[in-house]
């Protein structure tokens, strides 16, 4: 059972501000830092042409572009080397799509397989790049830590370009151009984007700076792919990201990609409604799961064909495996949660197994995070890779809040081979040798790297009734829209609610669907997926009063369309 924390209450003066606006509204908008009706009207209104600054403010850009346009004069061959997930790869497609717009075709794109020569830039691959006769190597969403590689890449005559976003460890490569907002000596007004948003950049400057003929505005066609990986790289949905993530679901809506448009359809979607949880929820895990199940270039294909047949073939091809990826975490969800059961919980779960697949690791440790609010670190078989004599065992940490996974690693670097990520989900590599000192290690660890203190309270921005939930209080909610980090759902508490329907549904009858019915008489349907009456601390039957927290949301799934609550919790 969850504790709430109610939003405070905002002062007269506060609302005062943004008194043009309805009160729901004003008190959303305050909950979200927004507190001028300048700062109102940016969020509420993204505007392509005055909301997004000039590219050649990045560090290096300049030097990026004249190097690029250099190669194309030349007619030197360029690789465009992007990561393998749903940032990456539509940023490979995103330039793709540009030096083909421009009829350039001496380039190529280079997508590495993560179980064979995992992330960042490996000197086999450059070492091929170069016999392929390759002079000029452009990155996306990777590179910013590949100082050997770089280095070797230099030494047989082939110039990086690095976009990426990720944070630097200190020592830049010695790259051409290293373009990463989040560089120190960067004052680039923005540093959220993805890796994405970076190589969308890295085209607006080309385009400025190059003679290409091209249709002013034709840039805003590649918002599609730019959008669905800022969307689902959870970066913060603010700022810059905002725009992108705004303008790129508008494009996503009407893109003529085929891929897309054939995937849509596997997934029963209507592509003119299209929204930020279809493209976390549905189109973003069958992107990923192209590199965690298969070959990343499937996903890549899917997102660059022109082809109908292809892109046919491709759509099914990652709805089955995608399927096939749910189906293995599952069974590897439940044989963990019977050793936890067997074994009693910890203040960290730190389980493994040499037959699970690393690249699935996350997904499974997001599941167990919630279901037991731990912090959960796994492990599985890489492959025959070796190091420091014996074969490497790669892990995946998520936290529950309580702790930086980072720091957590970082007092356990005594018996990791590397490791690294971000406060709350991280990756590390073992040896055999100390895989069974992992849990004592990381236990101890947790024990002087948690935080002191640990709120799992869910924040609730406003107690609404059933009557409330109308087509105009969803009309004010969705001009927040595209929610996601940084600018997360509102959420509503409903106290004191008595559940007249209970019905389960899905396949396999895996989701819950209650029931209400508001003063007036209407019926509001109350849905969780994955969830059963077993799941919530309380008595749920027809007749029972709940505390309801929930998001409101439009349906527009088959027969179901219409208003309805997503279930938060509850009490």
């Amino acid at each position: 059972m969850h504790a709430y924390a109610l939003k405070k209450p905002h002062t007269e003066e506060e609302k005062n501000e943004l008194k043009e606006y309805p009160e729901l509204l004003q008190e959303l908008l305050m909950n979200r830092g927004v507190r001028t009706k300048e700062e109102a009207d940016t969020f509420l209104n993204p505007n392509y042409d005055t909301h997004l600054h000039d590219p050649f403010l990045i560090k290096d850009m300049g030097k990026a572009v004249s190097r690029i346009l250099r190669a194309i004069e030349k007619g030197e061959r360029i690789a465009i080397w992007s990561d393998y997930d749903c940032d990456g790869i539509p940023g490979g497609v995103l330039l793709h799509d540009f030096f083909k717009k421009i009829a350039y075709a001496n380039v190529l794109n280079y997508i590495p397989h993560r179980h064979n020569e995992g992330y960042g830039l490996n000197v086999n691959a450059i070492d091929t790049l170069k016999g392929d006769g390759v002079s000029l190597i452009v990155t996306v969403d990777v590179g910013i830590t590949d100082v050997e590689q770089v280095k070797h890449a230099n030494k047989h005559s082939i110039d990086v370009v690095i976009t990426d976003h990720h944070l630097p460890n200190g020592t830049l490569p010695p790259a051409y151009a290293v373009v990463n907002s989040k560089r120190e000596d960067d004052t680039y007004p923005f540093d959220q984007l993805c890796g994405s948003g970076v190589a969308y950049k890295l085209v607006q400057a080309l385009i400025q700076k190059g003679d290409f003929g091209l249709t002013p505005g034709w840039e805003k066609w590649l918002l599609d792919v730019a959008g669905l990986a800022t969307i689902a790289d959870m970066v913060p949905l603010v700022g810059e990201n905002r725009v992108l993530a705004y303008y790129g679901l508008k494009v996503l809506r009407k893109s003529p990609r085929k891929g897309l448009i054939k995937l849509y359809r596997k997934m029963n979607l209507e592509q003119r409604t299209i929204t930020e949880d279809d493209v976390g929820y549905m189109i973003a895990p069958r992107i990923n799961a192209a590199s965690r199940m298969d070959r990343p270039e499937e996903a890549f294909r899917l997102l660059a064909t022109d082809d109908d047949v292809e892109a046919g073939i491709l759509a099914d091809h990652l709805h089955k495996i995608n399927n096939e990826r749910k189906g293995t975490v599952a069974a590897m969800v439940r044989e963990i949660k019977k050793e936890v059961g067997s074994r009693g919980e910890k203040d960290v779960i730190v389980i493994g197994n040499p037959k699970w697949r690393p690249a699935l690791l996350g997904l499974a440790a997001n599941t167990l995070v919630e279901e037991y609010g731990k912090t959960v670190c796994l492990w599985g078989e890489e492959g025959l890779s070796t190091q420091a004599g014996g074969r490497v065992l790669k892990g995946s940490c998520r936290s529950n809040g309580s702790v930086n996974v980072v720091e957590l690693m970082k007092r356990s670097e005594s018996i990791l081979i590397e490791y690294g990520g971000h406060q709350f989900s991280g990756g590390f590599s073992v040896t055999r040798e100390h895989i069974h000192r992992l849990e004592e290690v990381f236990l101890d660890s947790y024990t002087h790297a948690k935080q002191k203190e640990h709120d799992t309270a869910i924040v609730v921005d406003k107690k609404l009734w059933l009557d409330d939930v109308t087509s105009d209080t969803y009309r004010l909610i969705e001009r927040l829209a595209p929610f996601g980090e940084g600018n997360p759902k509102p959420t509503f508490l409903f106290e004191g609610v008595e559940i007249s329907g209970v019905r389960h549904f899905g396949k396999g009858n895996d989701h819950l669907e209650l029931t209400f019915q508001s003063e007036n008489g209407k019926t509001i349907p109350a849905i969780v997926f994955f969830k059963g009456e077993n799941d919530f601390n309380v008595t749920i039957k027809p007749g029972a009063k709940i505390h309801l927290v929930a998001h409101i949301e439009h349906s527009t799934f088959g027969r179901t369309q219409g208003l309805r609550l997503r279930i938060v919790d509850i009490r």
